[in-house]
């Protein structure tokens, strides 16, 4: 028989058990998918966090003081919203920021202070971070920060505020929070040493909006210079964190090393290096999990291939004894049974590249928070996809390779006898 005869009588032999090979074919394909959907996936999440990095500024680091009760702890970066320990091991001050200022590869030394406050505007209240910083250092932190039109810094201006765009335009609301050159009201709550709950305002007019950049620090704040920051929120001089540059990315761990050779571990570091690395360990984690799950589909695919193939041997014997007696040889029948399986692979495969590219759309858009902030989209490497196919082709075949050598051994007296 020619190869075109092979291929016809195969592909008759998979149309008259339908059902049968359909169930197959769809094994296949739900191993296949999986497989497109997590390279995707994870294709996605490594670009998505290599664009992250650079919105993070990764030459950046945050150092903190730390607490007396947390021994030789690591430390967190400054996170919006929290108080400095009033019992910390090392206060960070003038002093801290001009020695840390004066090690190699050092760049810049930003203080800062960070508070959560009652903000007030157009009758309408509700608590937010305040980020008191220096507006001009505001790009070296997030370096793709850009303004709405109609912006102005007013560097040394105690009553400017700059807002970040979700604080002056709420996500899901109709209405405006505060606009441009309107007045907001700014309120500090706090105990004094009687015991005694205080609280300070002070009115500030927004000169500023930040469009989102991807940089958790500054999307979520409101920012007031550092003057202001230190009257409003009573921190004499005590800075909450300091933002380090260094020279490059590449010099992040030797300045890292340098201010612990001075603090030891009386302060607190981070890195977006760290926090995007963790980060990237759990993803991968998440994807290798996805990935086990994807061969085990493939593997269940290929024994359904098995289990169809050896099912269809024992339905035509006689069918492969009548071949055999008008003079097919055992090779021919073993080609045509690894061609039922070639085809039910690449039907499979075909059908599940396709899958795949829409379930990879759908993993990054199930998860928690799904929506919200920067997208995430699955990217699909042609080579990626190919291997799939080709690797889902392959298995098929391997799988069929058993039940078509057992066919290829059936002699044709067996054969009409049954």
């Amino acid at each position: 028989m020619n190869p075109r005869q092979i291929f016809i009588l195969s592909f008759n032999a998979i149309k008259e058990r339908k059902v049968r090979s359909i169930l197959t074919i769809l094994m296949v394909m739900a191993g296949s998918s999986l497989l497109v959907a997590v390279n995707g996936f994870s294709a996605g999440f490594t670009d998505f966090f290599n664009k992250q990095f650079s919105n993070l500024a990764p030459n950046i680091l945050f150092v903190s003081s730390v607490p007396q009760s947390e021994g030789s702890g690591g430390g967190q970066g400054p996170i919006a919203g929290t108080s400095p320990a009033p019992t910390s091991k090392i206060t960070l001050n003038q002093a801290v920021v001009s020695r840390i200022s004066s090690l190699p590869f050092v760049d810049d030394v930003i203080p800062s202070f960070q508070e959560t406050l009652t903000v007030s505007s157009r009758g309408d209240s509700k608590t937010n971070p305040i980020l008191s910083v220096n507006p001009s250092a505001l790009t070296i932190i997030a370096p793709t920060l850009e303004y709405v039109e109609g912006s102005s810094i007013r560097e040394s201006d105690p009553s400017a505020a700059i807002l970040a765009e979700d604080v002056a335009f709420p996500p899901g609301e109709d209405t405006p929070f505060a606009q441009l050159g309107e007045a907001i009201r700014l309120t500090y709550s706090f105990v004094d040493e009687a015991g005694n709950t205080q609280d300070i305002s002070k009115n500030f007019v927004v000169a500023g909006i930040m469009e989102s950049t991807g940089n958790p620090t500054i999307d979520n704040a409101i920012v007031i210079n550092l003057d202001a920051g230190n009257s409003l929120l009573q921190r004499a001089g005590k800075y909450d964190s300091l933002f380090v540059v260094a020279e490059d990315s590449n010099s992040v761990d030797v300045v890292v090393e340098q201010i612990k050779a001075v603090y030891k571990n009386n302060i607190g570091i981070t890195t977006v290096k760290a926090i995007l690395e963790t980060i990237q360990e759990f993803t991968q984690g998440i994807t290798s999990f996805l990935f086990g799950i994807a061969v085990i589909s493939l593997i269940v695919g290929a024994v359904g291939i098995i289990t169809t193939l050896f099912t269809s041997v024992v339905e035509r014997t006689k069918e492969i004894g009548t071949l055999k007696a008008i003079g097919a040889q055992g090779s021919t029948i073993l080609i045509l049974f690894l061609v039922e399986a070639v085809i039910i692979g690449i039907l499979g495969g075909t059908v599940g590249l396709l899958g795949g590219i829409g379930g990879g759309y759908m993993l990054t858009r199930a998860g928690p928070g799904a929506g919200e902030g920067p997208p995430l989209e699955p990217i699909y490497m042609p080579m990626d996809m190919i291997r799939v196919w080709i690797t889902s082709v392959i298995l098929s075949m391997v799988a069929g390779f058993l039940p078509a050598w057992k066919a290829s051994r059936v002699t044709p007296i067996a054969a009409l006898r049954s």
